[in-house]
């Protein structure tokens, strides 16, 4: 029987190992943490429940598609439901934007609160839409370092439908063009290039389709939390015979003599062939660590790295009804705060806060009158430049933030808190400089500079995850793993394992 070995169970480790198993393989999955999960892990302490990671889910299919592929019904393993608003939007003057999901409810807020005309935004949102439906299938959904894949996926067609301005002027300038200049209504649309971390003044214009995931096929929450999905994925591997080895960090993936051919991987002192290894790890350490002796591909290495992110997860003494799900509460200098991101590296003293309060939807999540704060601003990623006076330096600033925009006073309401910032994401991720995305988008050609899914010349080496080809998040991440286990031939199709 064919061997296949996953280093990491990440969102895309986790569907590598489950499409590799009904191809009939014999998966094993290392793991160093305690669980699964990888950045999609979850915290509990004195009846509050947090999300770590990821908290916007977007592109349910995708988790289905793992599901179909298995030949199993999502029934009592995994449910969602689909949101009538993705975002709530303050500033600091008190105006108020709901960011509706439904394209038309969006347009007619954007109009009344901020007076950007309907025809305007919906004209916006159409563009997001067909460019996902073009550029961003063939340039997500497709290997780009296999010319006759990338051809089948339409990739002449989708050039033709990109605009110049859209691949040569940053997202900011096209938003500016296309939205007439409202500050509030740019600095709105500005943000979706946090999505993959990155600068809206320097990613290139074609980021503007993210919104339509939101604004157009919509944004979900998965019944119990983010972790219900890591928690779907585990099981439906484990039913499908895959072995799961925590607390089990790989050490070294063996190859060949000739350094040819994956032979297996060195993991607590121990060797286990393999015929195929797909590294969920963020590729820079994959590279640095684990393949030491391979000539590594500095180009792909050196790039700019992503953004990071600095978390408070604090259990709040109260529930303040003006919150919803997911919330945010804007700088008043976008264009410096990200100019501090990627260029000065430093935090910022007028953050963006990010506020994702689950128990909004999940009453569990937090003692009863209580909320469950995933508080986050965007932080640069890690060159050193970290320490505990900073940290406490970015607290106040967020508290301030909170207080000046939602006249809250937290300090009083705080039962529970835990940090993370750049320094922990790296060390319990292995992402490297505490990047969420691996490489920025901050580059009209970022998209083709990611490293590839398979090895161009090791055979059964495969990459997957936020690091390496499409990209960050979890839509990506899973779109990784599919990519990067379509070219490994299947031995046959395995029967689920039906649990006891």
């Amino acid at each position: 029987m064919s061997k296949a070995i996953i280093i990491g169970s990440g969102v895309a480790g986790l569907a590598a190992s489950i499409r590799l198993a009904r191809k009939g393989h014999d998966v094993q999955v290392f793991e160093a943490a305690a669980t699964p999960g990888g950045k999609l892990a979850e915290l509990s302490e004195s009846g509050y429940r947090f999300d770590m990671g990821p908290s916007l889910f977007t592109r349910p299919d995708l988790v289905e598609d793992l599901f179909r592929e298995a030949g199993v019904g999502m029934t009592g393993r995994f449910s969602y439901i689909k949101l009538e608003e993705a975002n709530r939007y303050f500033w600091e003057d008190g105006t108020r934007v709901t960011g509706w999901c439904d394209p038309r409810h969006f347009a007619q807020e954007l109009e009344e609160k901020l007076r950007v005309p309907q025809a305007r935004v919906l004209e916006h949102l159409q563009r997001a839409q067909v460019l996902l439906a073009s550029t961003g299938r063939t340039f997500l959904e497709h290997s780009l370092h296999r010319t006759g894949e990338l051809l089948k996926g339409g990739f002449l067609q989708a050039l033709t439908s990109v605009r110049p301005n859209e691949l040569f002027q940053s997202l900011d300038r096209v938003n500016r063009v296309t939205l007439g200049d409202n500050p509030k209504a740019v600095q709105l649309f500005d943000r979706f290039a946090t999505y993959n971390g990155s600068d809206p003044y320097r990613t290139p214009g074609l980021m503007r389709m993210i919104p339509g995931l939101e604004h157009g096929q919509g944004a979900f929450y998965p019944v119990g939390g983010m972790y219900s999905i890591t928690k779907a994925l585990h099981l439906l591997a484990v039913d499908l015979g895959v072995r799961f080895h925590f607390q089990a960090p790989v050490e070294r993936i063996l190859l060949d003599d000739r350094k040819r051919k994956v032979i297996g991987v060195m993991a607590r002192g121990e060797r286990y062939s393999a015929d195929v290894v797909v590294s969920n790890m963020d590729v820079v350490p994959t590279y640095r660590k684990l393949l030491p002796d391979l000539k590594a591909p500095e180009r792909t290495l050196r790039q700019e790295r992503s953004s990071s992110a600095l978390v408070f997860y604090w259990g709040v003494q109260a529930d303040h009804a003006e919150l919803g799900l997911h919330n945010i509460l804007f700088s008043n200098d976008y264009k410096d705060e990200f100019a501090h991101l990627f260029d000065k590296l430093e935090l910022y003293h007028d953050p963006t806060v990010y506020i994702n309060i689950t128990s909004k939807h999940t009453l569990g999540d937090a003692p009863k009158g209580c909320a469950n704060w995933f508080t986050m601003i965007n932080a640069p990623r890690d060159v050193g430049q970290y320490d505990a006076a900073t940290i406490d330096r970015a607290r106040r600033a967020v508290m301030d933030k909170v207080r000046r925009t939602l006249g809250i006073d937290l300090g009083p309401l705080i039962a529970v808190e835990h940090v993370l910032d750049p320094r922990t994401i790296a060390a319990r991720t292995s992402s490297h400089q505490g990047s969420l995305y691996g490489t920025s988008s901050n580059s009209p050609w970022a998209a083709f500079l990611r490293h590839p899914n398979d090895h161009p010349r090791v055979k059964g080496l495969h990459f997957c995850g936020g690091s390496v080809h499409p990209g960050g998040g979890i839509p990506l991440a899973l779109l990784s793993a599919r990519i990067a286990t379509a070219t490994v031939p299947a031995v046959r199709r395995r029967p689920i394992r039906t649990p006891a």
